[in-house]
C-alpha cells in the first residue's frame, strides 16, 4: 500500500508548511473519512497533549489543509523539533520526535555570583532542569547571564554553552563563564558649569572614580539607577539656589574598549540665577488667607528655592485635605522676568470639594489580621477626609515593624462626588527571628548571645521572645511576651520571667556571681502619639555567691540582709520620643525617665534615671548629637541602699577613655562597686564615613565625654568630673553593631584606670 508522507523538520514556520502543500501538489491527497489516529515516537509527551492539538479527529474528513494545521500546532507546542503525517489508506500515522529535555545545569568560572541566583534568573527566563531544550531557549538564557554581570558592572564578561546529549534523549547544559575584570568609573566629567566648580558639583554624586573604600561601597562601579539619582542631586542642587532654567542637556556613557573602563559626561546649561521677587495666592483658600500665610516658606528677597516651593505647595495641599477637601489642587506658577533677574511666584489653589472617607479598605497582609492595621488608625471611616490623620495612621502601621512597605491611596467612587475610599497597601516582611551568635567587647570579652523571638505572633501584634546571653560578666535566660493592646484603648502590658548572674567589673577578676531570678509585669499608658507612661511591678530574688576577689560592699550587704534578699520593686515610667529614626537618628528628641520604688521583701530603696537625647542636624552631612544621663538611688526607711542596684560608669556608653566601669570610688578590696548617683554628659558631631556612599550606618564621630559616679554618702560633685575628647566610628556591621572610640582623657585623677582605645562588636545597642 502506498503511503503518503508530510514533514516539517527543525524549526518549520507555518507560513512554509502551507506553502510546501500548495507547490508539493504530488503529495496531495484526496479528502476522505478518518478511520483511525496512530501516534509515533512519544517518550514523555503524554498521548493526550498531542490528540489535543490535533484540528481532526476519528470520523472527520481529513484535508492537506488540516494536515498543515496539525503540523503547525504541534510545533507550536514547543515539545517536538521533528513533525511528520503520514497517511495510510484512511489511517492518519503522526511521527514526532521529541525535543530533548534537560537533565542538569551547571556552571564553571563563576566567582561573583552563587550559583543559586544564577539558577533562578535561567528559571525566570524558562530555562530549569526538566524542561525540553531548544537553542533559542539556550541563546536566552546566555542573554539572562549577561544581563547579570552586566548589572554589576563587568562588561567584559563572555559565556560559551556546551550541550551534552546523554541517555534517554536528555542533553547536560554548562555555562562556561569568563568573567573579566570589573568595569570602573575612570573619569566624571561635567560640561557646561562656570558657578560652580566641577569638584563642587562632582562631590554631590554617589558614584565616583574610586577610593580606598570603594572596596565596600563600589561607588566606582556604574549603574544608571545610581546616575539617575546623581543627576537629580545635581538638579536639585542648582534649583535650590536659584538657577530656575537649569538644565541637564545630555549624559554620555563611553566604554573603553577593553570593556573595564567608563567615562562618564553630563553636559548642562545653568541658566542664570533668579531672586524671588513677590509670592502671591490666588484663588479659594476657605476664607483662611492667614493660616496659609503662614505656611509659606519661600522668601521675597531671596533666590529661588525648589525645595522650598515644593514644601509649601505640600504643606497647602495638606491643610486642604486637614478640612476634609481630599482633591485640592495647587499650582506654583514662576512668573520669569530676565530682565532683572527676578521671578513672581503666583501659588494658584482650587480646594475643589469635600468628602468624607466611605471605607479604609486593607490588601497584602496574608498573615497579620485586619484588626492589627485597623487599630493603628486615626482616620475613620464615614468621617471627614483628613490628610493630617491619614499620614499619622501610615506612620503608626509602619513603626509597628511588621511591612516592609506601607501605603494608602485616595480612590474616588465613580457617581459619588463627595466620597472616597482607602487603600492601605503593606507588603509583609517575616516578623520571626531566630539568632545564635557571637560578640565580643574589651570589657565582657567572648559571650555567646542565642534567641527565639516572633513580634507578630500568629498575626496578632503580639511579641514574644526568649533571649539567652552568656557573657562574661552577664548572663542571663529571659522570657519576655507583650501584648501592645492588652485594652482596647491600646494600653500594653508586657511580662518578663528571667534568671540572670551578673558579676561586677574588678580588676582582681574573681569568681564571686550574683544570682537574680524574678518576675515582673509592666503596662504602658499611651497620653500622645509621642507619649507613653509606664508603670509596673514585680519581685526578685538576689543571692550572693562567694567567691575570689569578692568586694567588701557584698560581705558587708550580705551581713546585713543576709546572702539571699527578696525585692519587690514598683516602676513608673515615661517615654517622649520624636526621632527621625531609632538605628540611625538625625533629627528629633527622646527623653525616657524610670523610677523604681523597692516597697516589700528584705530591701527599701528608691531608684530613678533620666536620659535625655537631643539631633540636630546641621547640614545633609552633619548632626550635632547631644546625651544627658543622670541616675539617682537612696536607701528608705532606714536602710541601706542595695549595692547590686548601684549605676556604673566608664567605657562606651559612658565616659570613653576610662575604663569599663571603673568610675566612682572603691571598697576597702579595691573593687570598683559603682555608686548611688550618676552624671552623663556626651555630645557629638556625626558625619558619614568618607566614600560610604549610601551607607547612612556607617559614621564617623567626634566627642567630648563628661562624668562621674558618686556613693550614697558623697555628695556630687562637679570638681572631679571626669572628662574625655576623641574620635570614632559606628557602624551597623553585617556580624552586628559595631562601635569604636579613640579617646584622651583631658580631666583625670590619680588611681583613674585609662584605657585610650575601646570597642565593641556584635552586641545590641
Amino acid at each position: 500500500m502506498k503511503i503518503k508522507k508530510l514533514s516539517l523538520r527543525g524549526l518549520a514556520v507555518p507560513a512554509l508548511a502551507a506553502s510546501m502543500f500548495v507547490s508539493l501538489s504530488a503529495w496531495a491527497v484526496e479528502p476522505f473519512a478518518l478511520r483511525d489516529i496512530r501516534l509515533e515516537g512519544l517518550q514523555r509527551v503524554e498521548p493526550g497533549t498531542v490528540f489535543a492539538s490535533l484540528p481532526f479527529r476519528v470520523g472527520e474528513t481529513y484535508t492537506d489543509e488540516r494536515g498543515a494545521a496539525a503540523i503547525r500546532s504541534l510545533f507550536a507546542l514547543g515539545l517536538f523539533k521533528d513533525v511528520r503525517i503520514e497517511v495510510s489508506g484512511d489511517v492518519v500515522v503522526v511521527v514526532v520526535e521529541e525535543r530533548p529535555t534537560i537533565a542538569d545545569i551547571t556552571f564553571s568560572g563563576v566567582k561573583e555570583f552563587d550559583n543559586d541566583v544564577l539558577r533562578k534568573s535561567l528559571r525566570d527566563v524558562g530555562l530549569t532542569d526538566a524542561r525540553p531544550f531548544d537553542k533559542a531557549l539556550a541563546d536566552r538564557a546566555e542573554q539572562e547571564l549577561k544581563r547579570q554581570y552586566l548589572s554589576r558592572s563587568m562588561y567584559a564578561v563572555d559565556i560559551v554553552t556546551t550541550v551534552t546529549p546523554i541517555e534517554r534523549n536528555r542533553v547536560n547544559l554548562n555555562f562556561s563563564v569568563t568573567e573579566g575584570d570589573v568595569a570602573k568609573i575612570k573619569d566624571i566629567r561635567i560640561v557646561g558649569n562656570s558657578a560652580f566648580s566641577e569638584s563642587t558639583l562632582r562631590d554631590l554624586f554617589d558614584l565616583d572614580t574610586g577610593g580606598w573604600l570603594s572596596w565596600y561601597t563600589k561607588s566606582d562601579r556604574y549603574s544608571r539607577a545610581k546616575l539617575t539619582a546623581d543627576l537629580e542631586n545635581l538638579r536639585s542642587f542648582y534649583m535650590t539656589r536659584g538657577y530656575l532654567e537649569f538644565n541637564i542637556d545630555s549624559t554620555q556613557v563611553a566604554l573603553s574598549p577593553n570593556k573595564e573602563d567608563m567615562s562618564i559626561t553630563i553636559n548642562i546649561t545653568e541658566g542664570n540665577p533668579y531672586v524671588v521677587s513677590s509670592v502671591k495666592m490666588e484663588g479659594d483658600f476657605l476664607g483662611k488667607d492667614e493660616d496659609f500665610k503662614r505656611l509659606i516658606t519661600v522668601e521675597a528677597g531671596k533666590p529661588y528655592n525648589i525645595d522650598r516651593v515644593t514644601e509649601t505647595t505640600k504643606a497647602f495641599t495638606d491643610y486642604f485635605g486637614a478640612f476634609g477637601f481630599a482633591f485640592a489642587r495647587v499650582e506654583a506658577l514662576p512668573q520669569i522676568n530676565r530682565a532683572n533677574g527676578q521671578v513672581a511666584l503666583v501659588l494658584q489653589a482650587q480646594p475643589s470639594r469635600r468628602a468624607y472617607v466611605r471605607r479604609i479598605n486593607i490588601a497584602g497582609n496574608n498573615r497579620t489580621r485586619d484588626e492589627v492595621i485597623r487599630r493603628e488608625f486615626r482616620q475613620f471611616e464615614s468621617a471627614w477626609y483628613d490628610s493630617d490623620r491619614i499620614k499619622l495612621s501610615r506612620d503608626r502601621v509602619d513603626r509597628l515593624g511588621y511591612f516592609t512597605q506601607v501605603g494608602i491611596d485616595t480612590q474616588e467612587i465613580p457617581g459619588v462626588p463627595d466620597q472616597v475610599d482607602l487603600l492601605v497597601t503593606v507588603a509583609e516582611k517575616p516578623t520571626g527571628n531566630l539568632s545564635i551568635g557571637a560578640g565580643y567587647s574589651q570589657s565582657e570579652k567572648l559571650s555567646f548571645i542565642g534567641g527565639v523571638k516572633q513580634e507578630n505572633v500568629f498575626g496578632t501584634g503580639n511579641y514574644l521572645g526568649i533571649d539567652l546571653n552568656t557573657s562574661k560578666f552577664n548572663r542571663q535566660v529571659a522570657v519576655t511576651t507583650t501584648d501592645p493592646y492588652f485594652t482596647k484603648d491600646g494600653i500594653s502590658r508586657t511580662a518578663e520571667v528571667f534568671y540572670r548572674t551578673t558579676r561586677p567589673f574588678t580588676q582582681q577578676g574573681g569568681d564571686y556571681q550574683l544570682v537574680t531570678p524574678g518576675f515582673n509585669v509592666r503596662f504602658g499608658i499611651p497620653f500622645t502619639e509621642t507619649d507613653t507612661v509606664f508603670f509596673g511591678a514585680g519581685i526578685e530574688s538576689t543571692k550572693i555567691i562567694s567567691g575570689t576577689s569578692m568586694p567588701a560592699a557584698y560581705l558587708e550587704f550580705a551581713q546585713l540582709y543576709g546572702v539571699r534578699s527578696v525585692s519587690v520593686p514598683l516602676t513608673l515610667g515615661w517615654t517622649r520620643d520624636d526621632r527621625d529614626s531609632a538605628l540611625v537618628p538625625t533629627l528629633g528628641r527622646l527623653q525616657k525617665v524610670q523610677a523604681e520604688l523597692g516597697v516589700g521583701g528584705d530591701t527599701r530603696y528608691a531608684r530613678g534615671n533620666y536620659q535625655f537625647q537631643q539631633y540636630i542636624p546641621l547640614n545633609r552631612q552633619f548632626t550635632v548629637a547631644l546625651n544627658a544621663d543622670l541616675g539617682w538611688g537612696k536607701g528608705v526607711g532606714g536602710k541601706v541602699f542595695p549595692v547590686f542596684k548601684n549605676f556604673f560608669g566608664g567605657g562606651l556608653g559612658s565616659v570613653r577613655g576610662f575604663e569599663q566601669g571603673t568610675l566612682g570610688s572603691r571598697d576597702v578590696t579595691g573593687a570598683f562597686i559603682g555608686g548611688s548617683k550618676k552624671v552623663g554628659l556626651n555630645a557629638e558631631l556625626l558625619a558619614p564615613f568618607p566614600g560610604a556612599g549610601n551607607d547612612r550606618t556607617l559614621r564617623v564621630f567626634g566627642f567630648m565625654d563628661v562624668g562621674n559616679v558618686y556613693g550614697e554618702t558623697e555628695k556630687v560633685d562637679f570638681g572631679n568630673l571626669r572628662a574625655s575628647v576623641g574620635v570614632g566610628l559606628s557602624w551597623l556591621s553585617p556580624v552586628g553593631p559595631l562601635r569604636i572610640a579613640f579617646a584622651n582623657p583631658v580631666r583625670k585623677f590619680s588611681g583613674d584606670k585609662i584605657q585610650k582605645v575601646q570597642f565593641q562588636i556584635g552586641t545590641s545597642f
